[in-house]
């Protein structure tokens, strides 16, 4: 475990609720297990049931599975994962995503087409010229029936060699659960896909 995780370090704890996702630190480290101090009340966080777990390391994003063994108030005693995925190396999992959306600025529609996605934005092509100072409502489609309503920011705008432009933006989410949601949403599929 030593080599995954080390004293200080942050992790991301997301329950089955998503409601009550909680984040720690980590005060100590031993062979079997470790022990994090929760930001939050650990509620519906229970011993034995297993959570999702997320953390930056400096081989890339670390996922696993795993459960607590013990939980004294804040301190949860976390057993050591069987088995565990590095994401990717930067901060946020970015998968392919492709969809014909449109996103709305001071009252203006823009069609557009998205091609990859990550809890920390996303990048996409239009034939329409966009303001770089804008901010642009948008909905993005998860699943049939889940959605969420963000705010994108272009950073940087290109033109493309097929015509129109590519544009690479940030989110701003309107509450931290939405990012929590999107996080989960592009780890998962990543593992999906790599899985194929």
């Amino acid at each position: 475990m030593r080599e995954l995780v080390s004293e200080g370090q942050e992790v991301l704890v997301i329950p089955q609720d998503f409601d009550f996702a909680n984040k720690g630190i980590v005060t100590e480290v031993n062979a079997g297990d470790f022990t994090l101090e929760v930001k939050y009340p650990a509620e519906n966080i229970l011993e034995n049931t297993y959570c999702e777990f997320y953390t930056q390391t400096k081989y890339g994003k670390l996922y696993f599975d795993s459960y607590a063994k013990e939980i004294n108030g804040n301190k949860l005693v976390i057993a050591s994962p069987a088995k565990h995925k590095f994401l990717q190396r930067r901060q946020y999992t970015r998968i392919k995503f492709i969809n014909d959306l449109v996103m709305n600025y001071q009252g203006k529609d823009y069609k557009i087409s998205t091609l990859d996605i990550s809890a920390g934005g996303m990048k996409i092509k239009t034939q329409e010229k966009i303001d770089i100072e804008g901010s642009y409502n948008i909905t993005v489609p998860l699943s049939e029936e889940q959605s969420l309503d963000c705010i994108y920011q272009p950073i940087r705008i290109e033109k493309s060699t097929e015509g129109g432009y590519v544009i690479s933006g940030q989110f701003v989410y309107k509450n931290n659960h939405d990012k929590m949601i999107l996080t989960q949403y592009c780890a998962k599929r990543s593992v999906e896909i790599k899985n194929k």
